[in-house]
């Protein structure tokens, strides 16, 4: 269970790297084409804007990676829990005020790994 808990945290922070990655770098070359509702002429001045989105995206994809190399189990598992609940509020309210299908690509996934890190931990012996 540790291994499916830690892969499906590595696999959130892996998402929220790339996130930062096409916010910071790509949003004026691959923005059009992920956000084809949004207008084109706005890409270019909100720049800053998406860039600053993409900074938050790295601090989460941060926290995720720090907590999958954390010895002790219960810190482990806090720091995890911690940054999931913040990937699954994200996604809650980017599904509120951006679009629906956020939920499913940010909230349930952090979800799935709550639940697989919940369950990695009580099989620790010293969660007992």
């Amino acid at each position: 269970m540790q291994t499916l808990s830690k892969l499906a945290i590595g696999l959130i922070a892996l998402l929220h790297l790339y996130i930062a990655w096409f916010e910071m770098f790509a949003w004026t070359t691959r923005g059009p084409k992920v956000f084809a509702s949004f207008p084109a002429e706005l890409f270019e001045p909100t720049i800053p804007m998406a860039a600053n989105q993409g900074l938050y995206n790295a601090f989460l994809a941060a926290g995720l990676i720090w907590s999958l190399v954390i010895k002790d189990p219960q810190w482990r598992f806090k720091v995890a829990l911690c940054f999931l609940i913040f990937v699954a509020v994200a996604g809650i309210f980017g599904a509120a005020t951006v679009s629906p299908r956020i939920m499913v690509v940010q909230t349930v996934p952090a979800i799935i790994a709550m639940i697989l890190a919940a369950l990695a931990y009580r099989q620790t012996p010293s969660a007992a």
